[in-house]
């Protein structure tokens, strides 16, 4: 980098201008960073998800639920190894701001089906013999504090109960770690079905979703077929998937999010692509007579024309690395919300060589003009 100094002092010639041109690229790739961090991890998240279990939900709405008594049938059918349940129950801690993913469900067979679940076996016992008893993951327990034999009083949007009132006491009776996202999510809240049942005002029988184990993942498709045959033209039609297209159905509930990811950042960067064009254009519009000095001192057409696109280079590869940085710092955060959910790598090579690609773009057609610059032209300012 012999000639670094002076392409430096060439990129800070209008403090001012470069500072702002900076901090545009910077939102920019913080923005490229989170959007396809997200949009990449969400995916990876899904594409990891167990192809041994399949999820059933109501054919129509998941809100209609199915009858519990299901549950008999579903275990007899050819190729299912296990059969559980999961009903959600909308709870909050003290506010409904403190929203938690509180779920019912037949504890013991769940954890079975789950082996992301680090638990040991003496909790999962407890669960048994505790009518109120919980189960919640480490990230809760440190959110709120909470340990093993702390009684939890949690309210609920949906479910009063038979005396009016909406809030449940439990007991929590052990705090697990899991790999992954698990059946719920990194803040998940598991109760025993049995007792939210009884206590229920009403939708008492009902569950939300099965949760079926196979035998083979190879026979994943045939079991579902098999499972969905056997309530055909009944009151409660299912909806078998696995695992992983369950995931990717309730993504797309929210929308197609890779559109929507790209189109943003493709509108960002079309946008960031003229402004560092102009700025270059301008900044090497200014520079005329300097730069016909640098060859009047002996410098070449190719030296000159370089320099000015190395200045480009250095300052969108400069501030999208600060960008990327950024974003990755913003994914420790994200990923105690959405549990492992991390910044692929793929999204950092692929923010730099845009970066580059951008400065190339951007800084070509100044230094075509540098290269073409007339000496006694640029000197007369002509």
């Amino acid at each position: 980098m012999k000639y670094f100094m002076l392409i430096w002092a060439g990129l800070w010639r209008k403090k001012t201008r470069t500072i702002f041109t900076m901090l545009s690229i910077v939102v920019a790739f913080l923005l490229f960073g989170l959007l396809q961090g997200i949009n990449l991890g969400f995916s990876n998240v899904v594409a990891n998800l167990n192809v041994n279990r399949l999820f059933i939900t109501n054919k129509y709405s998941m809100v209609e639920g199915m009858p519990i008594a299901n549950a008999n049938r579903i275990a007899a059918v050819e190729g299912v190894a296990a059969v559980t349940h999961l009903t959600y129950f909308g709870g909050f801690y003290q506010e409904s701001k403190n929203a938690i993913g509180v779920f019912a469900a037949d504890v013991p067979v769940l954890f079975k089906l789950y082996n992301e679940f680090k638990i040991p076996q003496e909790q999962i016992d407890a669960m048994r013999t505790t009518r109120t008893g919980a189960l919640i993951t480490s990230n809760l327990a440190k959110q709120y504090g909470w340990k093993i034999g702390d009684k939890v009083p949690i309210g609920t949007s949906i479910w009063t109960k038979k005396d009016g009132r909406n809030d449940y006491q439990f007991d929590i009776v052990g705090i697990f770690d899991l790999e992954g996202n698990g059946a719920t999510g990194p803040n998940s809240f598991y109760i025993n079905f049995d007792y939210f049942d009884e206590e229920r005002r009403f939708g008492n029988g009902v569950v939300h979703y099965y949760i079926v184990g196979v035998d083979d993942p190879h026979h994943a498709d045939a079991v579902s077929k098999r499972i969905d045959g056997l309530f055909a033209n009944s009151t409660d039609e299912t909806k078998t998937q696995t695992e992983q297209a369950f995931a990717a159905s309730q993504l797309k509930q929210v929308g197609d999010i890779n559109f929507i990811v790209n189109s943003i950042v493709g509108a960002v960067l079309f946008t960031l692509l003229f402004l560092t064009g102009n700025t270059m254009m301008q900044s090497m519009r200014e520079r005329i007579p300097e730069l016909a000095v640098l060859k009047t001192l002996g410098f070449t057409d190719g030296a000159v024309s370089s320099f000015v696109l190395c200045e480009s280079v250095l300052l969108c590869s400069a501030s999208a690395l600060i960008g990327l940085a950024l974003a990755r710092l913003a994914f420790l955060g994200i990923g105690k919300v959405f549990g492992n959910l991390t910044m692929p790598g793929f999204v950092i090579g692929a923010g730099i060589a845009i970066a580059v690609a951008l400065a190339l773009v951007s800084g070509l057609p100044p230094a075509i003009r540098a290269k073409r610059l007339n000496i006694v032209d640029a000197l007369a300012g002509r």
